[in-house]
């Protein structure tokens, strides 16, 4: 990690839009959050299972992305499901996202360096890939890094033909600790700056992830029943 990126705290990063709450109680809306996490998950699931039959070859498409994101925001957004149509800041981050006008199009190359690599790049590589480049792009008003947490998880398992197995799934433990989460983002935007994809940090934190979702595995293979 560059010394240059400061540590960042679970609250430090986030979206700054302007947009009228749905729903104001805290924790009604903490509990629709909650539900929606999992309806989002179900979605997930889903479309894995849709993909893995050898019939239907997958390509990456907006239409992907804007259906997890309805997920994500149902009830809680105005905008759930939609591209933002203004300018959005990204608090605690340097980098400035894409004017709106710009957003379907890198949308479009986001999907498009998914598919013209989805032979020749690894299964973490590409996660990593939507990972950073969803966030990058900020497309929604809310609900940037619950999309791309859940399109990442998504690619991994299409691309290796399989779910995942266990119980401690990558998107839940990122949530559970965001910070070594949003330096692996800053540092792929500092390369970015640079000229350069380097998804170094990012792979090598999403590769400890998927270790951790497997070692669950084991954990419940070992553990008496009770």
């Amino acid at each position: 990690m560059p010394e240059d990126v400061p540590p960042m705290t679970d609250e430090e990063r986030h979206s700054q839009a302007f947009e009228p709450e749905l729903i104001a109680d805290p924790d009604e809306r903490a509990a629709r959050e909650a539900r929606n996490g999992l309806r989002q998950f179900d979605r997930v699931i889903e479309l894995v299972d849709y993909f893995l039959d050898p019939e239907r070859p997958f390509r990456l498409r907006s239409s992907h992305l804007l259906t997890l994101h309805r997920q994500a925001l149902d009830g809680l957004s105005n905008y759930a499901g939609n591209f933002r149509p203004a300018a959005i800041a990204i608090g605690g981050s340097k980098h400035q996202p894409v004017g709106a006008h710009q957003v379907p199009e890198a949308i479009e190359e986001l999907c498009d360096y998914v598919n013209d690599n989805w032979t020749t790049k690894s299964a973490i590589h590409l996660a990593a890939y939507c990972l950073w480049r969803l966030n990058w792009i900020h497309p929604f008003t809310d609900g940037n890094g619950r999309t791309s947490r859940a399109l990442s998880f998504m690619v991994m398992c299409i691309r290796l033909g399989y779910r995942v197995p266990g119980t401690n799934t990558i998107p839940a433990q990122i949530s559970a600790g965001k910070a070594p989460y949003y330096k692996a983002l800053e540092a792929a935007d500092m390369a970015w700056r640079e000229g350069k994809i380097d998804l170094s940090t990012l792979e090598n934190y999403l590769s400890h992830l998927l270790a951790q979702q497997l070692a669950s595995v084991h954990d419940d293979a070992t553990r008496p029943r009770k």
